[in-house]
């Protein structure tokens, strides 16, 4: 239904439009009964008929209307009427703070009074269990007569309310899952960044963020890019506020640099606390820092290994710094109960000089390996230090100086010195693992380095460059098993993505991935694609479940594994354990664009739609250019009736997989789904003529189908996709784009030949 002035929602009447949002459109009305001016919030017809969106919506009216403060924007009723959706919001004259702070910089005695007036809010809703999520100056109002009122806590997340007096403790309860990130770039905490549970502390670190921009004039943490931007959160501190050319009173950058410490246990305690320390500065008194919050005394059992730094000053010697972090980090992942952080998360870190507290704290660790390598000639000189991220004392330090072709005996020492300090009791054959060296040659390693790095952007140019590294590396070095496994991955891809047939990909995977178990049977790296090719080729689940427990057995810190196991448990519909085995892997690998498209794609079978597409959004800002979270995001959309969006998304991983079958199939089924009949048929038709040169799986002219509602044709398709074994047929059972199709009896014959009944 469609609102104008005049149209009548139960006892109000719209008067106005106010604004919009991506949750709701914002009217002014009348109520009647009362005969006052409020604001309606109504929920779009397509969000309506989402559960999810509705749930999200009553999830806000509830969390507000749970709320009496002077400082928290006021909910009065909630209803329906005529299929609209609405909340029923006090009216409000005046301007947000962004607005403000274009027009100029707000005074600082202003500004910590808006700020203040936050915190006493905050300070409520804390106490009530809530947690904000999204503070920044949108949602800060500054009303015409001088208040200021918390606005949209549609981010909301409910935990046990704390008693009067306390913090609020990591939630019992959570609206959004360990492993998603909600919020706004810019203003997120550290601990939002990583997609980890959320306590009140979080909603200080954003407010903190406001009040730097308020008074610095510039946001604390501002990049050219959305992943920059994170990455500044998790690992820089913002410009110290003496560089600001405005006066501003003693102690005030320190109150603000205590709302930003990156570990939650060292800022303020409470909202509470804050406002106490900003009136204290407004009155002029002294502010003391306050003391942070004493550490939890644990065992070592996290380690992170920061890139060594190369300190020849010879750019061509990098490859050697990189290498042996590298090593190091593939060796420790072996000592048994000990998390190591996969190699693309920590390599943020490098050519930044960063504290051991704050990346500890970054990274949830307990220990830091921090290195310098020295090359002069045929000589090499590496400093190790292990280091305790608590207190930032050294635990463990080393010098060696020995010949370069002596570097993997230093990495063995190294490595074996480590497992000592942490205390590790290592049997036989973990200790033969620990020592295990992949290659002897450094040209080999770095050629397999530069293959996993082409692999895991999932385009056709990047797969076919990664296989050529890859070939190279076992030219080098025939012995290399872990080679292998990278190139049957490459064959992997080829096969998931349509660029090869599965009868030839997939026989060439599982020879390379075979070859590299027979050089080194316990290599976890090969299992767990082996693991993925049973279950997605031979459709043999039993057979993936014992390979993928294999693999995790050999290697608990291998994060493609987790991944990889992910796969083949949401094939068979066991949701809550692919969910589980994601966040195990984003625990070690953070920023892998990989796990967290995957995590969303998990959410999207669950026919979770809105928590897929926040999920998969995040994906898309750590980089723009990853077709797979495009791809995922069209899917969603288009099932959650968001038509327009699902083509845009579609046609975005087009453009950004260069054309990848998949990526194009996904654009026909939109158009499909969105009613454009005649552009549907034109990707089927461009399709059959594709498939005269090259190949091109039957599944997707079924997708299609489907989208059309032809199911004589979309079952045509699906079986000689069947027949084919395309990969993605062993998602037939819980994949949602087929839903039209499962009333069908022969819906059910398919799902019986692939061993998928429920």
């Amino acid at each position: 239904m469609a609102l104008s002035p005049g149209t009548q929602l139960g006892p109000y009447v719209i008067v106005s439009p106010l604004g919009a949002g991506g949750m709701g459109e914002v009217w002014r009305a009348r109520d009647t009964r009362l005969d006052r001016e409020v604001a309606v919030k109504v929920l779009p017809d397509h969000l309506a008929k989402n559960p999810e969106a509705l749930e999200r919506f009553e999830r806000e009216a509830r969390a507000v209307a749970a709320l009496s403060h002077p400082n928290i924007l006021a909910i009065h009723d909630f209803g329906s009427a005529n299929g609209v959706v609405y909340a029923v919001m006090e009216l409000l004259e005046g301007e947000n703070l962004r607005s403000r702070m274009l027009r100029s910089a707000l005074p600082w005695r202003k500004a910590l009074e808006a700020v203040v007036a936050v915190a006493d809010g905050l300070t409520a809703a804390h106490a009530k269990g809530m947690v904000h999520r999204d503070l920044k100056p949108e949602n800060i109002f500054l009303t015409s007569d001088g208040r200021t009122k918390i606005l949209d806590f549609g981010l909301a997340r409910w935990s046990h309310p704390a008693a009067a007096g306390t913090q609020v403790s990591a939630p019992t309860e959570s609206m959004t899952e360990p492993g998603t990130v909600l919020g706004t770039v810019g203003y997120m905490s550290p601990e939002q960044v990583r997609g980890a549970a959320l306590d009140a502390r979080s909603d200080i670190f954003s407010l903190g963020c406001v009040l730097y921009e308020l008074i610095a004039g510039r946001r604390a943490f501002s990049r050219p890019s959305a992943v920059e931007t994170m990455s500044a959160i998790l690992n820089e501190d913002p410009p110290e506020m003496k560089d600001s050319s405005r006066q501003i009173p003693a102690g005030l950058g320190q109150v603000i640099a205590h709302c930003l410490e990156k570990t939650p246990q060292q800022r303020f305690h409470s909202a509470h606390d804050l406002a106490f320390a900003l009136r204290a500065t407004l009155s002029g008194a002294e502010t003391a820092r306050p003391s942070p919050a004493p550490r939890r005394s644990k065992g070592l059992d996290s380690l992170a290994v920061l890139p060594f730094v190369n300190a020849s000053g010879d750019p061509n010697t990098e490859y050697l710094s990189d290498g042996i972090t590298e090593s190091l980090i593939n060796s420790l992942s072996q000592l048994p109960k000990i998390r190591v952080i996969a190699r693309s998360t920590v390599f943020r870190y490098k050519g930044r000089d960063v504290e051991a507290q704050t990346a500890g704290a970054e990274l949830n660790v307990r220990a830091l390996l921090m290195g310098r390598v020295v090359q002069r000639g045929d000589t090499l000189s590496i400093q190790a230090d292990l280091v305790d991220a608590a207190d930032g004392s050294q635990l463990w330090g080393e010098r060696y100086n020995r010949r370069l072709a002596d570097i993997f005996v230093i990495e063995d020492e190294i490595a074996r010195q480590i497992s000592e300090k942490l205390r590790t009791k290592l049997t036989g054959e973990q200790q033969k693992r620990l020592a295990k060296r992949p290659t002897q040659n450094t040209e080999a390693y770095q050629l397999y380095l530069r293959g996993r790095y082409h692999w895991n952007k999932r385009t056709r140019e990047a797969n076919h460059k990664a296989m050529e590294y890859f070939q190279q590396a076992i030219e080098i070095d025939p012995a290399y098993a872990l080679a292998y496994v990278g190139l049957g991955d490459c064959y992997g891809v080829l096969a998931v993505y349509g660029e090869m047939p599965p009868r030839e990909a997939a026989p060439k995977c599982k020879a390379l991935v075979t070859k590299a178990l027979e050089i080194d049977p316990t290599l976890a790296e090969a299992y767990s694609s082996l693991a993925v090719t049973a279950a997605l080729y031979d459709r043999d689940y039993a057979t993936s479940e014992r390979l993928h427990k294999r693999a995790l057995e050999l290697n608990p810190n291998y994060p493609t594994a987790y991944h990889w196991y992910a796969h083949s448990l949401e094939a068979v519909g066991r949701f809550e354990e692919a969910i589980a085995a994601l966040k195990q892997g984003l625990d070690l690998d953070p920023l892998s664009l990989t796990l967290n498209a995957h995590l969303g794609g998990v959410f999207y079978y669950r026919r979770q739609y809105d928590r897929a597409i926040e999920q998969l959004q995040k994906t898309i800002e750590m980089d723009p250019g990853f077709w797979v979270a495009h791809l995922y995001v069209a899917y969603a959309c288009s099932q959650s009736g968001r038509h327009e969006q699902a083509l845009t998304a579609a046609q975005k991983a087009v453009e950004a997989s260069q054309g990848a079958p998949h990526a194009v199939a996904m654009l026909g089924y939109a158009r499909a789904a969105a009613g454009h009949r005649a552009e549907a048929e034109k990707v089927l038709e461009d399709f059959q003529d594709w498939s005269r040169a090259r190949y091109v799986p039957s599944y997707y002219m079924g997708l299609i189908c489907a989208g059309l509602g032809d199911k004589d044709r979309a079952f045509l398709w699906l079986e000689k996709a069947l027949q084919e074994r395309f990969v993605l047929m062993c998602y037939l059972r819980v994949e949602p784009a087929f839903d039209g199709l499962r009333g069908d009896p022969r819906f059910a014959g398919l799902l019986r030949q692939m061993g998928l009944e429920p």
